[in-house]
C-alpha cells in the first residue's frame, strides 16, 4: 500500500502502535489519534505490545497536555524533534490557532511521511514547516532559525522515542541548546534508563538495525540537566500516570508502567 523510500523501521512501530490504541484498546482512550490509522494502514491487536503501546501513546498524552499548558501560558513555537510519523499537526485541536510547529527528523523519514499523507488524503497545515536535520550532524538552533524559529522566543519541544538512539554527546548537545532558548521553554522527552539485560523493546531495535546507545537514569537526569541550564526537571513516575491518567481502573491491558522514563525540563522564566 505504502511504497516510501528507506525510513526508520522503529518509527514506523510507533505509528502501528498509536493506530493499534486508536482502533483496539478500550475507551476512555489515553490518546485519540484518527491520523495515525490512516497513515499504518491496517494493523491487528498484539497483546505482546500492551508495555510498549502504553508507553508510546502515555508519553505522547503527556507531552501533549503539557504543551497545551504552555500555549496557555503563551508560548506559540512547537518543536517536535525525531518527528517521525507524529501526527500532531494534522489532528490540530482548537487551541493550536496561533501555534507555529516545525517537525524536525531526517529527509528520507519526511519524505515517507510526506507520501503518506497525500496518499491519505491529508493536507499539510499552513502553521507547519518541516525541517531537515540530522540531531549527530547539525546545531539544532540554527537548523530551525533557517525555517522561521526564533529563538528569542519561548518555545516547547517534543523530544519523544529518540535520546535512546543518539550518541550521548549528541543529546548532551541538544539539551544545551534547548536549556540556551528563551525563558519559558520547556522540552517534554523520553529516555531509556539502564538495565542489567536488554529489554524486548532493545532486543527489537537493535534487530531492527537501530541499537540503543544512551541510557540515563532519573537521578543523573536531574543533576545534568541543572548544570546544562535547566531550572526544573520533572518526571513522569508509574505512580503520577497512574494517578493522573487512571491507568490503575482500566479493564484493558494497559496498566501502570514499571519504570520511569519519560519527563519536563523547563528553563527558568525569571
Amino acid at each position: 500500500m505504502f511504497d516510501s523510500p528507506v525510513v526508520s523501521r522503529t518509527a514506523l512501530g510507533v505509528l502501528r502502535l498509536r493506530a493499534m490504541h486508536e482502533r483496539f484498546d478500550a475507551p476512555p482512550k489515553l490518546l485519540h489519534d484518527p491520523i495515525a490509522p490512516l497513515l499504518a494502514g491496517p494493523v491487528a491487536l498484539d497483546r505482546r505490545t500492551d508495555a510498549l503501546r502504553l508507553h508510546v501513546v502515555l508519553r505522547t498524552r503527556f507531552a501533549e497536555d503539557r504543551l497545551r499548558a504552555a500555549v496557555e501560558r503563551g508560548v506559540e513555537q512547537f518543536v517536535v524533534l525525531g518527528a517521525g510519523f507524529e501526527t500532531f499537526a494534522y489532528r490540530q485541536p482548537l487551541w493550536t490557532k496561533s501555534l507555529r510547529i516545525f517537525e524536525v527528523d531526517q529527509t528520507a523519514t519526511q519524505t515517507a511521511k510526506r507520501e503518506r499523507l497525500a496518499q491519505a488524503g491529508l493536507p499539510i497545515p499552513p502553521n507547519l514547516r518541516f525541517v531537515s536535520l540530522d540531531l549527530t550532524a547539525g546545531p539544532l538552533v540554527s537548523g530551525l532559525t533557517a525555517h522561521g524559529f526564533e529563538p528569542s522566543r519561548a518555545a516547547f519541544f517534543s523530544w519523544l522515542g529518540v535520546t535512546m538512539y543518539l550518541p550521548r554527546p549528541s543529546v548532551d548537545a541538544v539539551f544545551r541548546a534547548i536549556a540556551g532558548c528563551a525563558p519559558g521553554s520547556e522540552v517534554a522527552f523520553s529516555f531509556a534508563p539502564a538495565r542489567a539485560a536488554a529489554t524486548s523493546a532493545q532486543l527489537r531495535s537493535a534487530a531492527a538495525g537501530e541499537r540503543w546507545q544512551t541510557f540515563m537514569q532519573p537521578a543523573e537526569l536531574g543533576t545534568t540537566l541543572s548544570a546544562f541550564g535547566f531550572s526544573a526537571v520533572e518526571f513522569l513516575t508509574p505512580e503520577r500516570a497512574a494517578r493522573a491518567y487512571g491507568l490503575d481502573a482500566r479493564s484493558d491491558g494497559l496498566v501502570r508502567p514499571g519504570r520511569t522514563s519519560v519527563a519536563l525540563a523547563s528553563v527558568s522564566s525569571v
